[in-house]
């Protein structure tokens, strides 16, 4: 079995030892990073967040783990998608605060890329962030949350949609792309699904019907989920659904390999649990309690693990939308917020061979 650390939120004691950051101090110990990280340059992935967002990672906890590195002997920065840098600085991921630069996993313009093949059909290449693999290590740090497309977003959806240019994500998006159908009597013409879009592809035409362009379209359905009056629909069977989870499998695997095992290491921050992946650019409230920090070499463990501390029973049902209410059916919490399986990208990357589902936690006192 892989192991699991995991520094939990709940207070003991009014002490500050007994808080998370001081028991996150000690997970990071507990890591071991000395004996992995010295001498080199190490990627932290993480996603900084967008617009008036402010339920990402907190900034504390950013730079307790840009210091562990620094203590290692490791060089650290933070990257992420080209264009969504610029709003590191909203949420306070700045070097006077985290401790390091943020830089564009992908270059200023997004084209510092380097092309892999996949087996995956439809997804014949893959473009890979050059200042993501050309790093010497990486730590993928993510804010577990909901997620409409894949219905979580943890470790697996900050490299499979984090580490590859915006078209890959583009081609990957469109592994799930489906047939919209817009209902003319429904709509009331609030323009939520265009503000919803977040690459500007659908519009009200002369004739003030809806029009997408599916050049520009990513299939990530934020305008279907934006719309209040269910006048915009997608049909994604579920097959589609399972194809898009083994084409960020694909691009999870081709990141790896570019990294030697015992340089890469897995934190999941299972705090300020959101619905929805925090690109949206808005943040709503948390819908179950704090849980705390989980850390692990093994990817697929570290998924698994965050989804199973993630309970339909701890819901906090006045946080819960009202768009996305009532629940629908499922096994798991985000499975009935979002009417997809979360497990699936966990399974899609043990198949692969990039981990295991088995796994012990390692309580930090």
């Amino acid at each position: 079995m892989s192991t699991v650390r995991f520094a939990s939120a709940h207070v003991s004691r009014l002490d500050r030892n007994a808080t998370l950051p001081a028991r996150f101090g000690r997970l990071l110990d507990a890591a071991g990073f000395g004996s992995r990280f010295a001498g080199m340059r190490v990627a932290i992935k993480m996603h900084v967040g967008a617009d008036i967002g402010f339920y990402t990672i907190h900034p504390l906890f950013v730079r307790m783990l840009v210091e562990a590195i620094r203590r290692s002997g490791g060089s650290p920065y933070i990257t992420d998608g080209s264009f969504s840098t610029d709003a590191a600085v909203a949420r306070g991921y700045t070097p006077e605060v985290v401790g390091c630069r943020v830089v564009g996993a992908a270059g200023e313009h997004d084209r510092y890329v380097y092309p892999r093949e996949t087996e995956v059909e439809g997804l014949p290449r893959i473009e890979l962030c050059g200042n993501v693999v050309d790093a010497d290590a990486l730590i993928v740090l993510s804010h577990g949350k909901g997620h409409g497309h894949t219905g979580f977003g943890g470790a697996i959806k900050n490299i499979g949609m984090g580490c590859v240019s915006y078209q890959t994500r583009g081609w990957i998006h469109g592994l799930m792309a489906g047939h919209f159908a817009w209902q003319a009597e429904l709509c009331t013409h609030c323009r939520q699904c265009i503000a919803g879009c977040p690459t500007g592809a659908i519009r009200f035409n002369d004739q003030d019907e809806i029009t997408i362009s599916e050049h520009h379209c990513r299939f990530c359905m934020h305008c279907v989920r934006s719309c209040p009056a269910e006048a915009l629909t997608m049909d994604q069977p579920m097959e589609k659904f399972r194809h898009f989870q083994a084409g960020m499998a694909a691009v999870v695997k081709e990141t790896l390999a570019s990294f030697e095992p015992e340089r890469v290491s897995f934190v999941n921050v299972l705090m300020n649990i959101t619905p929805l992946c925090d690109c949206w650019g808005f943040s709503t409230p948390p819908i179950v309690p704090d849980i705390g920090i989980v850390q692990s070499e093994d990817i697929v463990a570290i998924e698994q693990a965050s989804l199973d501390m993630i309970k339909t029973d701890n819901l906090i049902a006045d946080n819960v939308p009202n768009q996305m209410m009532p629940l629908g059916e499922g096994s798991h919490l985000f499975e009935r917020l979002h009417g997809k399986d979360p497990y699936e990208q966990v399974r899609q990357c043990a198949a692969l061979g990039l981990g295991s589902q088995a796994y012990d936690i390692e309580t930090i006192a």
